[in-house]
């Protein structure tokens, strides 16, 4: 009896340890990349007359790839860009909405995350 209990628990501590692996990792990808939209929205490189101001297009291609280099797979119609104010004063709010995967063997579950440039 000793040996299943303490099979048991090492059992659920595997358990335990991948659930929070796996939403860790979403969790820490999702952070890095409502960072990243932060400073797109803010339109440094622009105000400071370095670079074009980019389209509302352009901007959503780039949280996409951004997107996908922290493995998050996002489609452009999860993406919301709207530009606040106008010339070089100007800047992005930029907002996505996405869900993601928590695989167990014998169970999964999905997390919702909405990150965007908005502090």
């Amino acid at each position: 009896m000793h040996k299943f209990s303490i099979v048991s628990i090492l059992l659920l501590l595997v358990i335990g340890g991948s659930i929070a692996w796996q939403a860790g990792a979403s969790e820490l990808a999702n952070i890095n990349l409502r960072d990243d939209m932060q400073d797109m929205g803010s339109q440094l490189g622009t105000r400071l007359g370095l670079i074009a101001p980019p389209s509302d297009s352009e901007v959503a291609q780039a949280v996409i790839r951004k997107a996908r280099e922290h493995g998050i797979e996002l489609e452009p119609d999860q993406v919301i860009v709207r530009r606040v104010g106008s010339g070089p004063e100007s800047s992005f709010y930029i907002a996505a909405d996405y869900k993601t995967s928590v695989n167990l063997l014998l169970f999964s579950f999905r997390l919702h995350f909405t990150p965007s440039s908005k502090k």
